[in-house]
Order: C-alpha cells, then structure tokens, then sequence
C-alpha cells in the first residue's frame, strides 16, 4: 500500500469528497461542550449543557426581540470618521465595517415589541469590541430626542469590551456626557428608558448611559463593570468574589433590576412596555 494510504479519503467517481465545513459546530466557551451550530442558534444562541449565551450581532438581537417586520432603521448613514488621522485607524474602521455590514457599533430603529411601539437600540460587539465612537454616542443621542418628540418609550441593548474609542481622542470620551445628557433628557420628560445589559458592557458605556435606566435588565453570566477584575483585585488588595462583576453580582448589589434569560427577554420587555403604557394611559 502506498505511503499513507491508510489516511487518504477515498475517491467518489475519480474525486475526493468535499472537505467537511467548519461552521456546522460551535463549541462552548464556558463547558466546552460542541453543539451543532444550526441547533445552537435555534436555542437562540444559548448552551443547552451550561446556559452560557454566545454573543448576538445586532441583527441577530434585533430579529429575536421584535415583531416580524416592524423594525425601521434610523440614521445608519452615521458613520465615524478619523478626526486625529490615528494610525491605521481607517483601516481598522473599514475592514470592521467590512466584516459587520454595519456603519458603527450600534444599530438604531423603530420597532414594536408584541404590539407596543418604541424606538431600539442594539450594540454589535464584533465590531471593534463595540468600542463607544463619535458615531455611536450621536446614534444614541439621536435615537432619544426623537423618542422625546415622538413620546416613545426606549429600549437600549448593550455590549462594549473596549470603553471609548482611543483613536478618536476626546471626540470619543465626550461621548459619555453626551449620551448621558441624553438619559437626562428623556428622563426630564418623563419618557421611559429601559437598558439591557449583555455580555459585556464596560467601561465608558457602562460609565454613561447603559448604568441610568430607569429599569435595568441583564443577561445571565454578562460581564458588568467599569475596570476589570485585576484592576479592582490590585486597588482593595483583597480577592474579590469569584462573580464578581457578573449580572448575578450585580443584581445582589442593586445596580440590576433583574437577570433576564434570552428566551424570556422579549416576554418580560413586553410586558414592561405594557405596564408603561397603561401607566401613561391613566396620567393622561
């Protein structure tokens, strides 16, 4: 037999067969265990083994929350641009957008959630870490003076790994009061702002407007806090709980409201908005 017979594929019809893709699996990165990809994202996206929930793009949240059909997006020509001529960041900025299809980290729209009406919000981790940008501080911004005029409630979901964008300098750190003066508005006027809270919201976003709702919902397991567990570990020099900045951490602490598993987030988002609207209903 030829040298490495035993390990050759056998040929069909003078042909090998096609090499096997590599996406039919996801392994988890909690447990470890290796789910069909297609059953995965039938379980929105979440372990059968360990409940672990894989990150969602935007369209992906967006499209598991929503009425079929309803979602209209708002501003997505906003895109950020390289005010101090960083280094490499248009690249960046370009292949990120390549990659995403998205014009910035977050998408913002219309949408009706069982009926109710509201204006959302969804965060893409994959694109740069959804690192806070020019582009993504004016979206928000946007999104909540229209709520104001169209008295419509807000639901925002978040996820940042990186804080500010460095490479757009104080252009990207202003992003923080900004947004926050936005939470400030819609609560001015009375306008409901509901925060969702997934894996992980850090730094400056969690510094500004994802940590003022006025209800503050969280997915199980999400990585919550301003600077990382080695940070907190080396200013109190004691250990810190092993869940510590967790969702389960912080809703012991009375900075969440309360941890939503992905299957029941658009039911408890509905009926949120419903209470709300009966709340409204009767003021008027």
């Amino acid at each position: 037999m030829a040298r490495g017979g035993w390990f050759r594929r056998p040929l069909r019809n003078g042909n090998r067969p096609a090499p096997v893709p590599g996406d039919l699996w996801t392994k988890c990165p909690r447990c470890g265990e290796i789910s069909f990809t297609r059953d995965l994202e039938r379980n929105l996206k979440v372990c059968p083994k360990c409940g672990y929930h894989h990150k969602l793009t935007a369209r992906e949240r967006i499209q598991m929350t929503v009425d079929p059909d309803s979602f209209e997006e708002i501003d997505a020509g906003v895109c950020s641009l390289d005010p101090l001529g960083f280094p490499e960041y248009a690249e960046k900025l370009m292949r990120a957008q390549q990659a995403t299809g998205l014009c910035d980290a977050i998408v913002t729209g219309y949408a009706r959630i069982e009926g109710y009406p509201l204006l959302l919000a969804a965060a893409d981790f994959a694109f740069m870490g959804g690192s806070m940008g020019g582009a993504l501080g004016e979206k928000v911004v946007r999104m909540m003076e229209r709520a104001v005029r169209e008295r419509l409630p807000v639901v925002v979901f978040t996820a940042n790994g990186g804080g500010a964008r460095m490479q757009e300098g104080l252009f990207s750190l202003m992003q923080m009061a900004k947004t926050s003066a936005g939470v400030a508005l819609l609560h001015r006027e009375a306008v409901p702002y509901i925060v969702v809270l997934t894996d992980p919201t850090m730094a400056g976003v969690y510094a500004s407007f994802a940590s003022l709702g006025d209800i503050i919902l969280a997915e199980p397991g999400a990585t919550i806090g301003f600077a990382g567990r080695r940070v907190g570990n080396q200013d109190l020099g004691v250990k810190l709980p092993d869940d510590f900045q967790t969702a389960e951490f912080q809703q012991r602490c009375g900075m969440v409201d309360r941890v939503v598993p992905r299957r029941e987030m658009r039911g408890t988002l509905a009926l949120l908005l419903g209470l709300l609207a009966e709340e409204r209903a009767h003021a008027e």
